[in-house]
């Protein structure tokens, strides 16, 4: 048995950009429909939905089977729930709410096992093939990927610093909480919110390291993959099915 190869990793390290959808409808069953709708990557997300670990358990194994890369949304920069979910399969971890490069720091943490960071060690667990991987211990931090979310001025002040900590591969910007730190709360495309994600795009190529971000927009998607970023998340399961059975619904009315 090997260790699973984390495509989406090796993708944004080489600067291959990668195109993803949030997913939130926190069910097994829609997550495998668009694990085969052709994007890069998806977002089970834990933060702003009904997930829990058993229900991204379930989604895992779901999208296993098609050739897009699952990475989980924790609800919080916490090593114990990175723990859990690293341990049933989970290869990419996005953390949201990073001010600092303590904080990034922190993340990292949760994702290496002891001496270099504080990831519990568990024997047979899914992420190992229940114990069948026998140097997993030795060999996941290879294929692991820890993103970071800057949603807040005080992460933008401290981008460079976050960035430069070892082991943070990408850093994604939450545009929601953003515009809201910046006094622009359900604003997302204010001026100044836009020339702030930006220059974040920029700064964060700058350091060499990868950006991403969700948004809804195509114009703005297509801006922001134009500007360097190299996952773009461009809508969510949830906010398709609302809108498209609204249209489908109204043609009718």
């Amino acid at each position: 048995m090997q260790l699973p190869i984390n495509r989406f990793k090796r993708a944004i390290l080489a600067g291959q950009h990668q195109l993803g959808l949030w997913v939130s409808l926190a069910s097994p069953y829609s997550a495998e429909i668009v694990a085969g709708s052709g994007f890069d990557w998806l977002v089970l997300d834990t933060e702003h939905s009904p997930n829990d670990v058993s229900s991204i358990l379930g989604q895992l194994q779901a999208t296993a089977a098609y050739p897009v890369s699952p990475i989980v949304r924790p609800s919080w920069n916490d090593p114990i729930q990175q723990k859990r979910y690293l341990d049933i399969g989970a290869q990419t971890l996005l953390i949201p709410y990073v001010q600092n490069a303590e904080e990034a720091a922190q993340a990292v943490a949760g994702m290496r096992y002891p001496p270099n960071g504080m990831r519990g060690v568990g024997g047979t667990m899914r992420a190992s093939g229940f114990g069948r991987l026998a140097t997993y211990a030795q060999s996941c931090e290879d294929e692991l990927c820890l993103l970071v979310q800057i949603e807040t001025q005080e992460g933008l002040d401290n981008l460079e610093a976050i960035a430069a900590v070892d082991g943070v591969d990408g850093i994604f910007i939450g545009p929601a909480d953003l515009s809201a730190s910046l006094g622009h709360l359900g604003d997302m495309k204010h001026p100044n919110v836009q020339n702030v994600i930006e220059d974040a795009i920029r700064r964060i190529r700058a350091c060499g390291k990868a950006p991403g971000i969700l948004t809804f927009d195509e114009a703005l998607a297509r801006r922001y993959i134009e500007l360097g970023s190299l996952f773009t998340a461009v809508g969510m399961d949830a906010a398709v099915l609302a809108r498209e059975t609204e249209k489908l619904a109204a043609r009718f009315r």
